[in-house]
């Protein structure tokens, strides 16, 4: 590295960071984030990456240098610091590509979950690919997710000892969807389930893991080793797949409409970084950029009751491809189910993943006392907590749920964790009543050991642990904007379809993006399952051109 001062920028989870590094004797002597808008949680991560930057010689890594329980924050930081180090070593220039007018065989506009998944079995099949993401990171939704991916009969599975079947799971996605789902959607992903596991798993994905969530009947979640959070694993995975198959990932890269050759779709309209446009022919284009759970002008627009609530989803997420489907005679479908997560922390907005239930967790109210089944599905729950005082609940639960879900340490490092060494100090510590929280807390623990909950009807195999183990732990919770399941109309090939029922020459959909798969309500596991089942789906068919 060259002496001098030098500056970098990397997108973290609330914007852009930029990084000024002093090299001195090839040694960087002075780390500062000198622009950031990362959440207040999040500042003793980014300070603690930029202090591990002090004395070092070369790049860093995520793997390596990042900090648990804040991996977009620590992303951000550390693309930051590694293009500064990249312009002081004059390997790089500071300023982003500029692109003009090209082709290729595939266009994926989309670099989450699943645009790499579909990008990834494209180019398996020989087909050149670009994807397009308009933020200056991948990953998308995919990147805060921490369940799971939903899928029944899988190899998995019965190495477990798990019995399940496609059956069950077709009719737990069909009822928890209020049978508003398209059956032909839901059976193609009950269907496609087994084998997208394996291939998954041949990309190098963990899913050892089997847990359950809200809705469904047995174990079916699949997640990495101790319930780390599956989002992150994922991207990791098929960004190393993408690069594998020379898939070409141009972010900053906004797609602003469709190209149409008269009959269908025959590539993209983009603006650069700066603004500046280019075109790129292709003889198919995939759809994969999300829902539009982050423009509340337009949850609002289909759902005025969930005016004032939070959303959980990153940024990007705000429906810009609705315009384009339309504009090329493609269909929109339950644009009005939203779904709402019951338990987003109340502070910081942070994802409280449903597996903290699955795995034994109750929820209490002000008075200290449970009021739902708390593995019944999402709008269930969600409206249960919002009729209690203040529209929130607490989360209570042990250390051997804590030990049982590597995702726990998450919440418990970015400090929205309440803990003690009793039940009625914790009660003390959370605002709620000692007397109170310890009767329940007793009553559930007499349930758990008869198998049987007689206030709530919460299924034995849910009613993982007694929760008598010290020390406890709790968060507050409150109900917020979690997944938009209405979207592009597709088929089960994934081809975007018009209101007459015919394809969309050319143009694929996948993710949250589409409608008609979850139905009303999306189950816990759903939503992952929908993108890499799907996803893969959209990718094969485009590459055949079927």
């Amino acid at each position: 590295m060259r002496d001098g001062i030098w500056e970098g920028t990397g997108e973290g989870r609330g914007g852009t960071i930029l990084v000024r590094i002093t090299v001195e004797s090839n040694i960087i002597t002075d780390a500062k984030a000198m622009s950031q808008s990362e959440s207040s949680f999040a500042q003793e991560s980014l300070n603690a990456v930029l202090a591990k930057a002090i004395g070092r010689k070369d790049y860093m890594s995520v793997e390596l240098d990042g900090v648990s329980g804040a991996t977009l924050t620590s992303t951000g930081v550390i693309d930051a610091l590694n293009m500064a180090i990249a312009v002081a070593k004059g390997e790089k220039k500071a300023e982003e590509k500029i692109y003009s007018d090209g082709k290729c065989d595939i266009v994926v506009v989309g670099a989450g979950g699943a645009g790499l998944c579909a990008a990834v079995e494209a180019a398996a099949q020989g087909r050149t690919v670009i994807v397009l993401e308009k933020q200056g990171i991948i990953g998308g939704n995919t990147n805060y997710s921490t369940g799971g991916i939903n899928a029944a009969e899988t190899s998995v599975q019965q190495e477990l000892g798990i019995i399940d079947s496609k059956d069950l799971f077709y009719d737990d996605t069909m009822k928890g969807g209020h049978y508003l789902n398209d059956p032909v959607l839901v059976r193609s992903f009950v269907d496609n389930g087994p084998q997208t596991i394996d291939w998954l798993k041949a990309l190098g994905a963990d899913l050892s893991d089997v847990g359950i969530m809200g809705g469904s009947s047995v174990r079916r979640t699949h997640r990495p080793n101790g319930g780390t959070a599956i989002g992150p694993h994922l991207m990791k995975v098929l960004k190393e797949a993408s690069a594998s198959e020379k898939v070409e990932i141009r972010t900053g890269n906004k797609v602003s409409g469709l190209l149409m050759d008269g009959v269908g779709v025959c590539g993209v309209k983009v603006e650069n970084h700066n603004g500046s446009p280019y075109q790129i022919s292709a003889s198919a284009v995939i759809i994969a950029t999300g829902g539009f759970g982050a423009n509340i002008g337009m949850v609002t627009k289909y759902c005025p009751e969930f005016e004032g609530l939070a959303t959980l989803n990153h940024k990007g997420a705000t429906g810009d491809a609705f315009k384009w489907v339309e504009e090329a005679g493609g269909s929109l479908i339950h644009l009005d189910q939203i779904q709402i997560h019951p338990t987003s922390e109340c502070v910081n907005h942070i994802l409280i993943t449903e597996a903290v239930r699955g795995n034994g967790a109750i929820l209490v109210n002000a008075q200290g006392q449970r009021f739902v089944n708390e593995m019944d599905t999402r709008d269930v729950v969600a409206g249960a907590i919002l009729r209690q005082k203040d529209g929130m609940a607490y989360l209570i639960f042990d250390e051997q749920v804590r030990k049982s879900l590597a995702s726990i340490e998450t919440y418990a490092n970015q400090g929205v964790l309440k803990s003690a060494d009793s039940v009625e100090k914790l009660a003390g510590i959370v605002g709620l009543d000692p007397a109170s929280l310890k009767s329940t807390m007793d009553r559930y623990a007499r349930m758990q050991r008869q198998g049987k909950d007689e206030d709530f009807g919460r299924s034995a195999s849910s009613m993982a642990v007694p929760l008598t183990s010290s020390p406890y732990y709790s968060v507050g919770v409150t109900p917020a904007i979690h997944h938009t399941m209405g979207g592009i109309k597709v088929d089960k090939d994934m081809h975007v379809i018009r209101s007459d029922g015919s394809a969309v020459k050319g143009l694929y959909a996948a993710g949250e993006v589409t409608g008609g798969l979850h139905g009303a309500n999306r189950l816990g596991g759903n939503g992952v399952g929908d993108i890499v089942v799907n996803g893969k789906i959209a990718g094969r068919n485009a590459a055949a051109g079927k």
